[in-house]
């Protein structure tokens, strides 16, 4: 009887991980060939293109001036951008810092509605009267590639409803954890929206780097405003037909932490997201997609495909105890799973210590399954901006 029943979680945990182990095979694939570089044609024909680099920050008076500066050094031929620091809910001197760094500082105060999509709907709704024709979106503690601004124009003036840059690790050789997330980093900011890319797909939001036109956010204003608000508007996208196109030759900087509160307090807020949105929207993605909307396959299969610790985990369990050809099933995820990783770490540009760090997984698989309890909590919350702690702020003890 106990060996039936071990059975049955096997075959469940095998079905259940089905799905994104055909997500990553499918998104892999298209990712091991060339990204199709279309539209950077007319960059510089014609007026000047008009960008609104909108900064979103709660209390980041400390390294406000990072991403400023780093707009202003970058490229911006054939552009006039305006660098947009949102202070929302400060109780410190950012928007002074902001202001002495050279951008353009808009406040706001609202003790009820807390979070980067309110901040964001708050700067965009305060700027689309200004006759901007495109809006760029980096966090407050990242900076850009020279090249990033006018990639990203590049692929609007050409066309595309919205664009994804490369999201990457400033700081990867800090710690073995800083490592390991430069991988994971690899294959969920680059890997995928470049595979998405290349079979024609929209390529996804992630939430630091991505750029609107002035036309998609008149037709679908910013509401977001969930624990991952780039998830939820994108989704939002997909759903009236608008597509991200993948900027793979520009790139966005951010610090990751190494330790402590800071790590607990990041990785809680994005899977407790994302387990909100597959409770929230796959529901009603499944009963589109059954009523003939192929076009939202793709994002359903991307809500199933759970965190990677935890599809290892579910493959686990189905390789050890389930029968027969469910097993079979696990065994190839894990094959998948290995191509997908060393995919990313070729076409992310890593090296031979990103390699190295998957030697270090089982620890995060263990740790991450740990963290399962704050993460289900972190998914019932109502959205709120927790500041993540940075490395050079955590207690020395």
């Amino acid at each position: 009887m106990i060996g039936y029943g071990l059975a049955i979680i096997g075959i469940v945990c095998a079905v259940a991980s089905l799905p994104g182990t055909l997500e990553l095979l499918l998104l892999t694939l298209g990712a091991a060939f060339p990204v199709r570089r279309r539209g950077n044609s007319g960059l510089s024909s014609g007026a000047k293109f008009r960008l609104a680099v909108v900064i979103p920050a709660h209390n980041e008076e400390a390294q406000i001036g990072i991403p400023v500066a780093s707009v202003a050094q970058a490229d911006q031929t054939g552009l006039e951008v305006t660098r947009v620091v949102v202070a929302d809910n400060c109780t410190d001197g950012t928007g002074a810092a902001a202001a002495e760094a050279g951008a353009r500082v808009l406040t706001r105060f609202n003790e009820e509605l807390r979070g980067k999509g309110y901040a964001l709907d708050f700067a965009f709704q305060t700027l689309q009267s200004e006759g901007y024709d495109g809006y760029l979106v980096i966090d407050a503690d990242s900076n850009v590639a020279a090249n990033t601004l006018t990639e990203v124009v590049g692929l609007l003036r050409s066309g595309a409803d919205a664009v994804q840059c490369r999201y990457m690790v400033r700081n990867p050789g800090e710690s073995v954890r800083t490592r390991l997330m430069n991988v994971a980093l690899m294959a969920f900011n680059v890997l995928r929206p470049r595979g998405r890319d290349r079979w024609g797909l929209s390529a996804g939001i992630n939430g630091n780097g991505f750029a609107l036109s002035a036309e998609t956010l008149r037709k679908v204003p910013y509401g977001a405003a969930s624990l991952v608000e780039d998830l939820e508007y994108h989704l939002d996208l997909v759903r009236v037909g608008r597509k991200v196109r993948f900027a793979d030759a520009a790139t966005v900087y951010g610090e990751m932490p190494v330790s402590g509160k800071g790590v607990k307090t990041q990785r809680t807020r994005w899977e407790g997201g994302r387990f909100r949105m597959l409770t929230e929207r796959a529901p009603s993605l499944a009963k589109e997609v059954v009523r003939g909307r192929l076009s939202l396959l793709e994002p359903l299969a991307d809500l199933l495909l759970l965190p990677l610790a935890f599809h290892v985990t579910l493959l686990l369990v189905a390789a050890g105890v389930a029968p027969g050809p469910w097993r079979t099933i696990a065994l190839a995820g894990f094959g998948v799973l290995g191509f997908h990783l060393l995919t990313a770490i070729a076409v992310g540009g890593g090296g031979l210590k990103d390699f190295a760090a998957l030697a270090t997984a089982p620890f995060y698989v263990l740790w991450k399954l740990l963290m399962l309890p704050a993460v289900l909590r972190s998914s019932r919350g109502k959205a709120k901006w927790v500041r993540t702690e940075r490395s050079h702020e955590e207690d020395p003890r």
